[in-house]
């Protein structure tokens, strides 16, 4: 038994049987083949529905890029989607929408740029054999120029109204219905790992519990006993 098998297997020791098989169930449909980048996103209505999104739709990362805006999350939006979902913030001064494109390619992400204005990819087309970091901009003018152009690929949603685009958390949840269902009948290998799965149950059941963290290090330090 690994580490972090002994840590969950205590964890398990404490919580609910009902608890345990939730987080085995959607650990299991959990991905990091995708995820979601916001773009200075000011609208907290939107933002936090894009959070609550993500963790409907299996996407365990979410990238916010915080230019003018912090990102703020309105609860009775996101309906405790924060717990789940893992935010990483990037709001250097000098220039946060560059280090969050470094930081994602370093990690192997393609960057995709998400606009109606252009004969790029659709949602039915764009390549998914990689995985793509899927970036959104502002309600009014969208992505920045910068953004647009360090893009990798750029997709976007066939429109059929006068309307030239959704809002942005109907843009993220049409995006994410299709590109999983995508994956889903794929045979690339796009869930997370067993090991993966561990880790993030371990961190789930941490943060469920009144001295969580506390419990965690403790079951640590006894497997290094042991």
């Amino acid at each position: 038994m690994t580490e972090d098998e002994f840590v969950l297997n205590e964890f398990y020791n404490i919580i609910t049987p009902n608890k345990i098989n939730l987080f085995d169930r959607i650990a299991a449909d959990r991905t990091r083949h995708l995820t979601i980048a916001l773009e200075n996103i000011h609208q907290e209505h939107n933002a936090s529905a894009v959070l609550r999104t993500c963790d409907c739709f299996g996407i365990q990362d979410l990238q916010v890029i915080e230019k003018d805006n912090q990102y703020q999350i309105q609860r009775d939006i996101a309906l405790g989607s924060g717990r789940w979902v893992d935010i990483h913030h990037y709001n250097d001064e000098l220039n946060p929408t560059k280090t969050c494109i470094s930081s994602l390619r370093e990690q192997g992400y393609q960057i995709v740029a998400t606009t109606p204005h252009t004969d790029a990819y659709t949602v039915h087309d764009l390549p998914i054999d990689k995985p793509l970091a899927l970036f959104f901009g502002t309600e009014g003018s969208g992505l920045s120029q910068e953004m647009l152009d360090e893009a990798d690929l750029h997709v976007r949603i066939p429109m059929y109204g006068f309307t030239e685009s959704f809002n942005i958390s109907v843009s993220v949840a049409v995006l994410l219905q299709t590109i999983r269902q995508r994956l889903t009948m794929s045979s690339l290998d796009w869930k997370l790992s067993e090991s993966e799965q561990t880790r993030l149950k371990i961190l789930w059941c941490e943060k469920i519990l009144n001295g969580g963290t506390a419990l965690h290090s403790e079951f640590r330090q006894r497997y290094q006993k042991d």
